[in-house]
């Protein structure tokens, strides 16, 4: 299995279930050092390669030396704020480079690699159905991946391809320090998603073998809220 940006965050939790599972995993990161030592603290048959979604146009060589894949999960993220009124085109270009150009090219260079029953997950998030200061790219990006993941079932039929959309993952690295008394207000289950969870249902769409061109929601309902 690959995991694109595997070595850190919630792609990093996902290789290191499928690794403890006894699976034979590659993580990625755009630097080869924080690949490898990704993979020599996940432990198992892990190894780490160097992948810059941002640089479409190396991703191919990138991934010369994988062999066939049973599933492919992509987390990798370019995530910034940028408001409308002091808008950066450089990191406007960047994000949509990595989740739509990057996320494709990462299928199409793997499409003949993939195993019988093989499937893909896609990573988008909370941001694409609710928008807040700041969230210009971020919304519109997370927004594109559904069409991605769409016409991606289509195109690379019968490769399942799904996407994942959580929301605030309350224990992962980016939200652990910070107060979430507002997410416990405003979510009708009262708390925020756990990595676990998330980890959870990458696995429901990895195998449940009638998942395909699904938008999976993981926000414990806030949408509605």
């Amino acid at each position: 299995m690959l995991i694109v940006g595997g070595s850190g965050g919630l792609g990093r939790e996902i290789a290191r279930y499928y690794a403890e599972r006894g699976d034979s995993v590659v993580v990625t990161s755009r630097s080869t050092e924080r690949a490898e030592q990704a993979a020599a603290e996940i432990g198992g048959d892990t190894r780490g390669l160097a992948v810059d979604l941002a640089e479409p146009e190396t991703i191919e060589k990138a991934l010369a030396e994988v062999g066939e894949v049973d599933h492919v999960v992509i987390t990798a993220i370019e995530q910034y704020g940028n408001t409308v009124k002091a808008f950066s085109i450089a990191d406007a270009v960047r994000a949509s480079t990595v989740k739509l150009v990057g996320y494709t090219e990462v299928a199409r260079v793997l499409h003949d690699r993939l195993r019988p029953g093989a499937s893909i997950v896609l990573f988008g998030g909370l941001g694409k159905v609710r928008p807040y200061p700041g969230s210009t790219m971020i919304t519109a990006t997370n927004s594109a991946v559904s069409g991605v993941m769409r016409t991606l079932a289509v195109e690379l039929a019968p490769v399942r391809v799904n996407a994942l959309h959580p929301g605030v993952v309350g224990d992962s690295p980016a939200w652990a320090d910070r107060d979430q008394s507002y997410i416990a207000d405003r979510t009708p289950t009262g708390r925020a998603t756990t990595t676990a969870e998330v980890v959870d249902a990458v696995d429901f769409l990895l195998r449940n073998g009638a998942a395909n061109a699904i938008d999976l929601h993981l926000d414990g309902g806030i949408r509605v809220a």
